[in-house]
């Protein structure tokens, strides 16, 4: 298939498909951008949403009871959902996917026809599923796409002929709820990807391995991380020895680096009356998001954010413009009601800790501050390897506040990236319900892409609650509220962490820093006499390995366990004081002196800061 083959155009923001561009008579349209068929954004969403339908065809023609719900383009490439009487398991994809390119390899055009809601209301009168797609659907015109014998309700884009599908891959197969929606019934959702050519698909389908041997699920198991446990509960983590070491090593250097920035600890409770959600607006904004209870009649909200137990803080003291900017930070457990079949791991889960941050400044200060919290943010990812973007989310339908004040707002956040000349992009209607913000999104090891941290301007809940400080003229005025934060939470910029090196982590957080494997029993005292050495000069965690089982199986598990640091003990270290490293950062092992060892691990542990 040739690159530069012509499938559709680009006005504004909107893809058009070459159908649709004729149908609309804007072949001709002035500053629209070409689409060709290669892997550029706009045309894999052409290409991607045709893989749909093709999928759905190659369904239909295997079982010809099926019916359709949705089939969208999603960041890890398409889905159908549909049901059918018949089983479907993980060994019919490769069926589907054979269907699929018998179908793609007959050379359908694809051709686009409009009718009004009641014709397609008569032709789907028996398609329960298509009748609840054309209720969310506002207006009387519905278009169709046909590719052989095969049609669907669809707006669109898609590619002018089925032979421009040639590399696809089928990817899993899940359940789902028809419309996300627990109490509907279940239906069978199938992803795949598609691209342009077969060398992107390679690379993808490689990728896709890789991240499968990352799973930081697997790994946490190997590592002894943390764990679930069904009579505790879905999505409430237990964390581990080793887990909560590497939690505790990235709290300690987050609260240097906080402390050193003139932040204060603040700590607010975990529950609260009703009535504070209710002013805060989160009530009426995100109760359904949030877990409640009752104490002697009174409702109660599990907090869901620490914002408001922040705005406590603030209203315990009279504040003046001299106290500003007042930089409160929190280590603020939440839980945050997820549906079950969204819970992953530690990527998804309903109780969870925030990095979480509130500022409250002058109007004058919110540059400044944004732009203080941008290179924090820089300081802090660039140590952990990750490239990451900006994306700025403007207001909500469901939303507080004035428009005044949502543009002085947003006006605000863009002013603070432009001026640190910061490249980013606009998700409209992407912000909080209280106010805009900039989205945090590191890309990984593997090139995926994380929304992790956040910048929230709020102009909004200072008002509710009624915060003021006096200015330079002892008159009352109201402080402006900055949400931040920058991991998002411990749990999942932990998953994160955990695939993007693929358990191999960097001494400065590694849980097992050092691991001193003694040969046998007898040299096990000389080890546990170096190990007290070791932690009370350098503060690094030493593990002494000394189990009754083969030296050779004791360093398979340190090796597996990834602890950046292995060494050895036997006669010679004894005798000679010279230690035998495995260094796993750099695959090689070295010979160092007690001293040495100890003056190293000190120097790598404290040259990486915030």
């Amino acid at each position: 298939m040739e690159s530069r083959n012509l499938i559709g155009k680009k006005i504004g923001d909107k893809i058009y498909d070459l159908c649709t561009l004729q149908e609309e008579n804007l072949e001709h349209v002035p500053d629209s951008e070409p689409i060709y068929y290669d892997d550029s954004e706009s045309a894999l969403e052409i290409l991607r949403h045709s893989c749909a339908h093709l999928m759905a065809q190659a369904i239909k023609e295997l079982y010809t009871d099926a019916q359709f719900f949705v089939g969208p383009v999603v960041d890890e490439g398409f889905y159908y959902d549909f049901k059918t009487e018949k089983k479907i398991g993980e060994d019919d994809l490769p069926i589907i996917e054979s269907k699929m390119k018998e179908i793609a390899k007959r050379a359908y055009p694809i051709t686009k026809y409009t009718t009004t809601r009641k014709d397609a209301a008569l032709r789907f009168a028996n398609d329960e599923l298509k009748l609840a797609v054309m209720d969310r659907i506002q207006g009387d015109r519905f278009s169709f796409y046909t590719q052989g014998d095969f049609e669907d309700l669809c707006r669109g884009p898609h590619l002018p002929n089925t032979k421009f599908l040639q590399h696809f891959k089928l990817t899993k197969l899940s359940g789902a709820y028809l419309g996300g929606d627990e109490s509907a019934q279940m239906l069978h959702r199938i992803y795949g990807i598609a691209f342009s050519s077969k060398e992107a698909l390679k690379d993808y389908l490689f990728q896709i391995e890789e991240a499968k041997k990352r799973d930081h699920r697997k790994l946490a198991v190997s590592m002894g991380l943390f764990s679930f446990d069904d009579e505790v509960g879905a999505g409430l983590p237990i964390w581990l020895p080793k887990g909560a070491r590497l939690r505790r090593n990235i709290e300690s250097m987050l609260t240097q680096a906080l402390i050193a920035r003139d932040y204060e600890p603040v700590r607010g409770p975990e529950i609260l009356k009703s009535e504070v959600w209710k002013k805060s607006g989160h009530y009426d904004n995100y109760k359904e998001n949030m877990y409640f209870t009752s104490i002697d009649g009174v409702e109660y909200g599990i907090k869901p954010m620490n914002c408001v137990g922040h705005i406590k803080v603030y209203q315990n003291s009279p504040r003046s413009y001299r106290d500003l900017p007042l930089r409160f930070y929190e280590y603020g457990v939440v839980h945050r009601h997820e549906k079950s079949g969204v819970l992953h791991g530690l990527l998804r889960v309903r109780e969870f800790t925030q990095d979480d941050a509130h500022i409250f400044c002058t109007s004058s200060q919110i540059e400044s501050e944004v732009a203080h919290i941008l290179d924090f943010t820089k300081s802090i990812l660039e140590i952990f390897g990750f490239s990451y973007e900006m994306e700025l989310s403007t207001r909500p339908k469901k939303s507080i506040g004035g428009d005044k004040v949502w543009e002085s707002a947003t006006q605000a956040l863009k002013k603070a990236l432009d001026d640190k000349k910061i490249t980013y992009k606009i998700d409209e209607g992407g912000g909080a319900f209280y106010g805009p913000k900039i989205d945090i999104k590191i890309t990984d090891a593997l090139k995926r892409k994380w929304q992790c941290g956040t910048i929230q301007i709020d102009m909004n809940l200072p008002s509710r609650f009624g915060l003021s400080y006096t200015d330079e003229d002892n008159l009352p005025k109201t402080p402006i509220m900055i949400h931040r934060a920058i991991l998002g939470s411990f749990e999942r910029f932990i998953a994160i962490l955990i695939e993007h090196y693929a358990g191999e982590f960097p001494l400065f957080i590694a849980p097992t820093q050092v691991c001193l494997i003694p040969i046998t029993q007898a040299h096990t005292h000389y080890a546990l006499a170096l190990r007290q050495r070791i932690v009370t000069r350098s503060s690094a965690y030493v593990e002494v390995l000394d189990k009754n089982e083969t030296l050779a199986k004791r360093i398979r598990t340190a090796e597996k366990q990834h602890i950046p640091l292995i060494v050895v003990v036997g006669d010679k270290e004894i005798e000679d004081k010279i230690l035998s490293v495995r260094d796993r950062s750099i695959r090689e092992q070295y010979n160092l002196s007690e001293e040495e060892f100890i003056k190293m691990l000190q120097t790598r542990l404290s040259e990486v800061r915030f």
